[in-house]
Order: C-alpha cells, then structure tokens, then sequence
C-alpha cells in the first residue's frame, strides 16, 4: 500500500474524528423503541449501514492515523539518527580535520625549526667560508706586498741615490764638464728627423727653465742636411736659455758647423773636429748649365756657413778654403780637440765629462724597471771561410776612425 502524503493523512484524522461523534446520534435509543416503520425501517438500517461503514472507515482512517503516526515517528527516528548518524560524522571529520592540522602544525614547527637550523648552518658556514676568504686574501695581500716589496727594492737599485746637477756654470776648475738631465744627443747623419728631435727639445727645455743651459752632446756624428743643420742653429741661436755643444768622439761637416758656431763648445783632446767645403754627390748626368747651377747653389750654402767659421777664427773665406786644402788635396781639415780648440773650433777642452742625468741602471729592462741581464756589446758574428779557418767581419768605422787592434791570425777581417 503506497503510504498517503502527509496532509491527506491529517484530513483523514480529521474525518475519522467527526464519524465518532456520529455512530451515536441524539435520540438515537427513542427510536429504537418506537413502533417500526419501514422508511423509518429503512432509513435505520440505512443509518446503521452508514454508522458500520463509518465506523470501519473511522477504525481504517484510525489504522492509517496510526500507521502514519508510526511512519512519521519512524521518519522522526531515521532523521533523529541520520542527524546523529551526520553529527558523529561531523564530529568525526572535524576530530580528524583537527587532527591533520595539528599534524601540520607539528610538521610546520618541526619544518621552521629545521629552516631556521638549516638558515644557522648556511649563515655559520658563510661566517667560515668569509673567515676563510678573508684569511686567504691576508695572506694573498701579504705575499703581494712582500713581492711588491721585493720588486720595489730591485727597481730602487736600478736607481743610483743621486740627482741631477744644474750649474748655470757646468765646467769646473779642474777641466771637469758636468752635464744634467738638460741634454740632447745627436749622433749619426743630420736629416729632418734629426732637426725635429733636436729642436723640439730646444723648445721643451726652455719652456721649463730659460737660464740653466742646455746640452747638445755629440758622441760621433758625420755631418748631413744643410738645412736641417741651419734649423738646428737657428734655433739655438733663439734660445733664450743658453745651448752649449759636446765633442765626445767626432763632428764632421755640419755637426763641426754646429760645434763652432754655438756661442759654448767643448771637446774631449782627442775628440776630431772636421770642416770642408760643402760638397754633394750629383745623382745621375748634369750638363753644363745645371752644373754651374749646382755650384752657385752650393756656394750659397757655404757662404751661409763658411763665412761665420772663417770669421770666429779670424780669417777670409778665401783664406779658409786655402788652409783647408792646403792640409789636404780633398779639402777636408781634420784635428783633434786641443788644436781644434786653438783654431776657434770649439771654446773648451774638457778632461772629463760628469753626466749626472744618468741615474738608472742601463741594464735595467724599459719595461718593467727591473733590472735585466746585460748584453755585451760588440759581439760579432763568427764565419768559416773557403779555407776552413773561422773569422768575422769587423764593422765600419766612423769617418777618421781606425782600428787599435791585435790580430796575429787574421781572426778579424775588414770588409
């Protein structure tokens, strides 16, 4: 039987209520003892009918009250135990929910406390590994100052405890010429280059100081460009500090040009000193027109230079050119310092020459300052002739240069 939807079973219980209170109608035993009447007859049984079968439905409609009574209390049961039944499951989930999380709170804990042993760990071994680093970079920065040190004291060595010497007055009583940092070698031939060289320190030294002299030193030099050899004069010429010029070894042509005209010169006594006309190699053939040309040309020249020679040594141009071939055919007058010095060649025969503006170790590397194994010099390259026997070749001297030289087998050759 499908069970009735709950309103239905209220409106039965309702009915079944209002059928009891009319099985037994007011009057209802009068009537019975009244005389019988069929409609009444009728009408009895017919109430009577109605009264069983209100009573059978009042007793059914009572059943089914009670049965829904019983299905709505076991409904009540089944939800008062499904509430329980969730309740216990809540309190179940929510006890093992609570459970979890103090599960992860632990691991949580037990997680922060091993980080932040971990973070003590990596900030110990940092401290160690910067102890470490900077313990090493001590001992790092001890072993480059002890190798600083010790390459400091090998590049002072290269040094010698002494400054340069500026005299306005460089030559001493006792012949001695003292030469200071103001110096300007020229040695070799006389080109444009040379002048350069030579001028722009001219220039540079004045610019520092214009009364300490300045020295032009000559250790050998044949002569060359006429007029790089006049931009050198003129510019010692303009100089306000004064320009004085060293013989060491030999000044031919315009290097003795150079020597004679500087207003102070000095020679070593066996420094050469040699003056002669100008003269040139004519590359390839001239003819007559370009010949006379070429001699006005250079006789212009050696009016230019000739001229204040000959009149610092108290004599015509003529006259020089005459003395100078009467010493020799090709005109070339040679002669060592002290008669060089008699003839207005040079102011100053020295004895010897103090060069204070050497004051680091030739030896010493360019590079690095420190110093360097020396390199003897004058090593010649060693051959084997036709015959066998091992010999050299010796270099080219300088002009008026010969070789003092002990050579029994022949070991030295000349070219």
């Amino acid at each position: 039987m499908k069970p009735l939807p709950f309103r239905s079973l209220i409106f039965c219980l309702a009915l079944a209520v209002s059928v009891s209170a009319k099985e037994t109608p007011p009057g209802a035993a009068e009537a019975a003892k009244a005389p019988e009447n069929p409609e009444l007859e009728a009408k009895r049984k017919e109430q009577e009918t109605l009264a069983i079968d209100n009573k059978l439905e009042a007793e059914r409609l009572t059943q089914a009250t009670n049965a829904m009574r019983a299905e709505v209390t076991r409904l009540k049961l089944e939800r008062e135990l499904m509430t329980e039944k969730l309740a216990h499951e809540d309190a179940r989930r929510t006890a093992a929910l609570k459970q979890e999380l103090a599960r992860l709170e632990t691991e949580k804990e037990r997680l922060a406390r091993e980080g932040e042993l971990s973070k003590v760990r990596a900030e110990k071994l940092a401290n160690d590994l910067k102890v470490m680093q900077t313990e090493a970079a001590l001992d790092l920065t001890r072993l480059q100052n002890e190798i600083a040190r010790f390459e400091t004291g090998e590049k002072r060595d290269t040094y010698a405890d002494s400054k340069p010497i500026y005299l306005k007055s460089p030559l001493r009583d006792d012949g001695t010429l003292v030469i200071s940092d103001r110096r300007i070698p020229l040695n070799g031939m006389i080109t444009t280059t040379t002048a350069d060289f030579i001028t722009n320190r001219i220039d540079y030294w004045n610019n520092k100081d214009r009364e300490l002299p300045i020295f032009i030193v000559i250790d050998a030099s044949p002569g060359g460009s006429v007029m790089a050899g006049y931009r050198i004069l003129k510019t010692m010429e303009s100089s306000d500090a004064p320009v004085h010029v060293v013989v060491k070894s030999f000044a031919a042509s315009m290097a003795a040009a150079i020597t004679t005209l500087a207003k102070e010169s000095y020679a070593y006594p066996n420094a050469v000193i040699l003056h002669h006309q100008i003269s040139a190699q004519v590359m390839g053939q001239l003819n007559l027109t370009q010949q006379r040309e070429f001699h006005e040309e250079s006789n212009r020249w050696w009016i230019r230079f000739g001229t204040p020679i000959a009149d610092k040594m108290g004599l015509t141009t003529d006259d020089l050119i005459k003395k100078m071939y009467a010493r020799s055919s090709s005109g070339d007058w040679s002669e060592f310092g002290e008669d060089a010095q008699k003839l207005k060649w040079v102011n100053h025969i020295v004895q010897g020459i103090d060069e204070t503006s050497f004051t680091k170790d030739p030896d010493s590397s360019p590079a690095t300052g420190a110093p360097s194994p020396a390199i003897r010099p004058g090593t010649l390259a060693e051959e084997v002739d036709s015959n066998g026997k091992p010999f050299v070749w010796l270099p080219r001297l300088d002009p008026k240069d010969v070789y003092f030289l002990y050579n029994p087998d022949g070991y030295y050759r000349m070219r």
